[in-house]
């Protein structure tokens, strides 16, 4: 099992091991507001091969590199004005910018799956302590098998990976509890390649810009979280439940009952209030409590699709996609 090191108790210890195992090409476990993510030097072709082992993921599935600030971005890839002003105003947070690669930029080609893109993110917490304690980009999928449950606690990563990882940073429960919002900006326009913890609209506050949502996804790879299928767990998962069949487990969302609950494995309730941030936060770690539970199936009842509820849907729609 791998050691875990909390960072809010043993910050400076964190750092020490965190930068050594990770100087030695060896991906480490880390905290970021949106999911746990497994890091790696991203201009380490080994560390980097050693990701995609791990997580089982399939190479042509770029991965997203984290940045210490906008600095150390700017090393790296190309921004133009649209991008910048996005960037300056929700970075570190859960927003990722696919952008031209600098041809001088170290990050190895297989963090980018070949791609002349890279997808970058500056996070906040402890994650960004560590970028400039290592003084590199650090690779970072989320912390979890590929095409699995997203991991929202260390538990979550410990329990995924066992003796396969060495070392695992606990800085508490994800507060966002969803991946980055990815975005790229192409003539202009800002294309949503991924749904997630920003709320689309807040970018188009910001810009007087819509957003427009891309219609091919999943058919040209370029950002994580495209696949068709993905974020799955090992049950059956039913959406926009109007009721529950016997001996599967619903998960709820607005404190809404649905007939059949008597008979149900379990019931959660992602937000009794109808909080959809409270809702994202809650999303993977319940997913995981209700496969852990056994049921026939998962059930979700119907979730808004507006705010932070179209990253939800989007998650709940990959999660019950035909499995390959």
């Amino acid at each position: 099992m791998a050691d875990i090191v909390d960072t809010r108790t043993d910050a400076e210890e964190a750092l020490a091991r965190a930068t050594e195992t990770l100087g030695r090409g060896v991906p480490v476990a880390i905290p970021t507001e949106t999911v746990y993510g497994l890091a790696a030097d991203a201009t380490n072709p080994l560390a980097i091969t050693r990701i995609y082992d791990m997580k089982g993921r399939p190479r042509f599935n770029p991965l997203i590199c984290h940045m210490a600030d906008l600095a150390m971005a700017e090393k790296h890839a190309v921004f133009d004005p649209l991008s910048r002003r996005i960037a300056e105003a929700f970075w570190p947070g859960p927003l990722t910018l696919v952008l031209p690669i600098r041809p001088e930029s170290a990050i190895h080609p297989l963090a980018r799956a070949g791609l002349d893109t890279v997808g970058i993110r500056i996070p906040k917490g402890f994650a960004s302590r560590l970028l400039a304690a290592f003084g590199k980009p650090l690779a970072a999928p989320s912390a979890n098998t590929s095409g699995r449950i997203s991991p929202t606690t260390a538990r979550h990563v410990a329990d995924d990976f066992g003796a396969k990882l060495e070392l695992v940073l606990d800085g508490g429960p994800a507060v966002v509890g969803l991946e980055s919002t990815i975005i790229k900006v192409e003539g202009g326009t800002i294309r949503l390649l991924r749904p997630g913890g920003l709320d689309a609209a807040d970018i188009e506050r910001v810009t007087g810009l819509p957003v427009l949502r891309n219609e091919t996804a999943g058919a040209t790879i370029e950002a994580p979280g495209m696949l068709a299928s993905h974020y799955a767990p090992d049950a059956p998962v039913r959406l926009d439940a109007s009721d529950v069949r016997p001996g599967e487990v619903l998960i709820r969302f607005g404190g809404t009952p649905l007939p059949g609950e008597a008979q149900a494995a379990l019931v959660l309730d992602l937000s009794p209030s109808g909080d959809l941030a409270e809702a994202a936060a809650n999303l993977f770690g319940y997913m995981k409590q209700a496969d852990a539970a056994g049921g026939s199936a998962i059930a979700f009842s119907p979730i808004p699709a507006t705010g932070l509820g179209e990253a939800i849907n989007d998650r709940l729609q990959r999660a019950a996609a035909p499995r390959g």
